[in-house]
């Protein structure tokens, strides 16, 4: 499809995917004439990725980039490939733990004994490097600082049911043919995914307090 095609398929202005082109987030179409490309359906499906992680996600430019440029690695393997997909989107801000105090060691204690417990041993070795794990230790240290004792025991639960949705993410990533949609996949399910997750876990919170305490 030529340049004007895609741009009415996907809704997206022609300017606006000329942006794109420059910036590396839309590999280029196949050159067919000095000023005339022609453009493939993995073409409109990385569009409307980009689309998503623009406007939805709330990523830079420049960070998603970054993510793509991850997918498009096609020289590592599927688990880095992702991984690094992954780690380069913006994770939420954690709690400003400061200096070292008795809460965030505890904290980094009672995580790393909830991997063990669950098993997640690449979670483990991965701790130094992965942003996710400094978010979880901090988010605990400030609930030990509030008061509330929560421990290895206490995340169990939470940890079996998200292996469950991880679970539940892969096997919808590998219904695609080919490792590039799967990770493209992969990628959208974590940006619409996880504000979709967040509401159903208020949404039951809200239903479960009415269960227990009626309305009034």
């Amino acid at each position: 499809m030529r340049l004007s095609e895609l741009s009415e398929r996907s809704g997206v202005s022609t300017a606006t995917i000329k942006y794109y082109l420059r910036e590396g987030l839309l590999p280029p179409g196949r050159r067919i004439s000095a000023t005339t490309a022609d453009y493939e359906e993995a073409h409109l499906r990385r569009l409307r990725l980009v689309r998503t992680l623009l406007q939805v996600g709330g990523l830079s430019v420049a960070t998603a980039g970054k993510v793509l440029r991850h997918m498009d690695d096609d020289s590592l393997g599927m688990t880095i490939r992702l991984g690094a997909a992954m780690w380069a989107l913006p994770h939420p801000s954690a709690p400003d733990a400061g200096e070292e105090d008795e809460a965030l060691a505890t904290a980094r204690r009672e995580v790393d004994r909830l991997l063990d417990d669950v098993g997640w041993e690449s979670a483990r070795e991965l701790a130094t490097v992965n942003p996710d794990h400094t978010s979880l230790v901090e988010a605990v240290a400030s609930l030990i600082r509030l008061g509330y004792p929560w421990n290895a025991e206490m995340m169990t639960p939470y940890a079996r049911m998200m292996h469950q949705v991880a679970v539940h993410d892969l096997d919808f990533t590998e219904t695609y043919p080919s490792e590039t949609e799967q990770v493209e996949a992969a990628v959208a399910a974590t940006v619409l995914l996880e504000p979709i997750l967040r509401a159903m876990h208020r949404i039951a919170q809200q239903e479960e307090t009415v269960r227990r305490y009626g309305i009034t």
